[in-house]
């Protein structure tokens, strides 16, 4: 278990002793003794012995190598500075062109069952997302994404000589809201199906609606714990909570060291309240002390108090469980407060949006998830998806758009295997969906209508959430 310091002191001791090394193979080569030999191969010989231990160029080698290097003329070094420039180029291209690049692969490449014979016609399916008030940031993504997913299926003929017509809804961020909208989805506009609603307050409030009518639901964002319980025509292709926080922090404590642990959540919603109780169970079970617990209301803009309160128990990391409203100021506000150390959030930290607004705040911060647009092994189809999505619309997926496409291709092939729109035979159709490619994997449900599919550690690194590795991980 290392501090922060003991992380970078670390580190830095391995880049010095792989330099020493690296040296020493300078001083033992063949043009060791020649002087002009040695300025012209140094950069190749250092540089690929870097590269042999893996070691990043990130300290200045001229006050690593020995006394003989430092003891050079300052032309020498000149030269020798140019020449590495080249050096570290040389090799950046090559692997380039030798790392392997991932195909796109089109959606529906490889159905899981045969076109449909039966179909004909508008199916229609609904979509209920928060495309207004706190949490819009979630559904618009949501809802191109769908609408990209349905301008794809119909484009391929993948329901054959029926059309698939997506009506949306906006829930507005309000439980009554959803309530309503899926009332009408439901009853008055006879969907096949429904995809949403964003937020897992909601789904508690509106899935029951569906259940109750017979109609396949599809949350595709929500991670509470639960929300497959409320009946057999509930599904989520949203990696919960409970499957994602304790890999992601059993991750970050082992490669970052924690030791010390503040928890700050929303005490009245329940995504929120669900998030904070995995994330303190799984920081228990990798012996991380807990130094204190702060709650909030959703919709509160001052935290502060509830943040000196952590942050002077001095801990490792600040474990967060809230939607993005709350997670901006949150994360600016433990800055402000001079908290420069990490912070791990829930599900409702995933979005490029919460990135944007908080700025250089969010540097070091970690969430799980289940779709990364900089994942080093990405699918054929997340490959293809991330380019659709940015032609289309000009900006760059999160996860909540990955999961919601998706969600609408995963509605589209039950439809196709059932090769009917009767919504008992669709919602049996979708529960026997077992091994699709999709942007999130390959994926099945399990026999809860969970999803199975690998979750993704991740972290902010200059504004952008890459994969958490020891590299990844390391303080500047």
């Amino acid at each position: 278990m290392f501090t922060r310091s003991g992380q970078k002191r670390l580190r830095n001791e391995k880049r010095k002793a792989a330099l020493i090394k690296c040296d020493q193979h300078r001083v033992n080569s063949p043009v060791g003794a020649n002087e002009v030999g040695w300025r012209l191969s140094l950069p190749l010989l250092v540089n690929s012995c870097l590269l042999r231990y893996h070691i990043p160029l990130a300290l200045p080698i001229f006050d690593l190598l020995s006394e003989e290097s430092a003891a050079m003329s300052l032309n020498g070094k000149r030269l020798i500075s140019v020449l590495l420039v080249f050096a570290l180029l040389i090799p950046m291209l090559v692997s380039a062109q030798e790392a392997p690049m991932v195909e796109p692969v089109e959606m529906g490449a490889e159905p899981v069952c045969d076109a449909p014979a039966s179909l004909s016609g508008d199916v229609n399916v609904g979509a209920l997302f928060t495309l207004s008030g706190g949490a819009s940031v979630y559904g618009v993504a949501q809802r191109d994404a769908v609408q990209l997913a349905v301008d794809q299926i119909n484009a391929s003929g993948y329901l054959g000589d029926a059309t698939l017509n997506v009506i949306f809804e906006d829930s507005a961020s309000e439980n009554e809201q959803a309530i309503a909208a899926m009332t009408k989805l439901v009853d008055e506009d006879q969907v096949v199906a429904v995809i949403g609603p964003t937020l897992s307050r909601e789904a508690f409030s509106a899935d029951p609606v569906a259940q109750e009518a017979g109609t396949p639901v599809l949350g595709v964002s929500n991670t509470a714990i639960g929300i497959t319980d409320m009946g057999d025509f509930v599904f989520r292709n949203s990696l919960p909570e409970a499957a994602v926080i304790p890999g992601v922090v059993a991750q970050a404590s082992e490669l970052l060291g924690f030791e010390r642990v503040g928890l700050l959540y929303a005490n009245d919603d329940d995504f929120t309240v669900s998030g904070f109780e995995v994330m303190r169970a799984a920081f228990e079970e990798n012996g991380v002390e807990i130094i204190g617990e702060e709650t909030y209301a959703t919709g509160d803009v001052d935290f502060n108090a509830q943040l000196t309160n952590l942050i002077n128990g001095d801990p490792d990391v600040l474990a967060v469980s809230a939607l993005a409203a709350e997670a901006t100021q949150i994360i600016i506000q433990a800055r402000a407060l001079g908290y420069d150390g990490f912070i791990l959030g829930g599900n409702g930290f995933n979005s490029p949006a919460v990135l944007q607004q908080t700025g250089e705040d969010s540097e070091g911060l970690i969430v799980g998830g289940a779709w990364n647009i900089g994942n080093p092994n990405p699918t054929g189809e997340s490959v293809a998806f991330a380019a659709a999505f940015e032609e289309a619309y000009d900006y760059q997926p999160d996860q909540f758009a990955a999961q919601a496409y998706t969600g609408a291709w995963l509605i589209a092939t039950a439809i196709r295997c059932a090769d009917s729109t009767d919504r008992a035979e669709v919602r049996d159709a979708l529960a026997g969906i077992v091994d699709f490619p999709t942007p999130l994997g390959i994926f099945s449900f399990d026999e809860n209508r969970d999803p199975i599919h690998d979750p993704i550690a991740q972290i902010v690194r200059d504004g952008a959430f890459v994969v958490l590795t020891e590299e990844t991980g390391m303080v500047e």
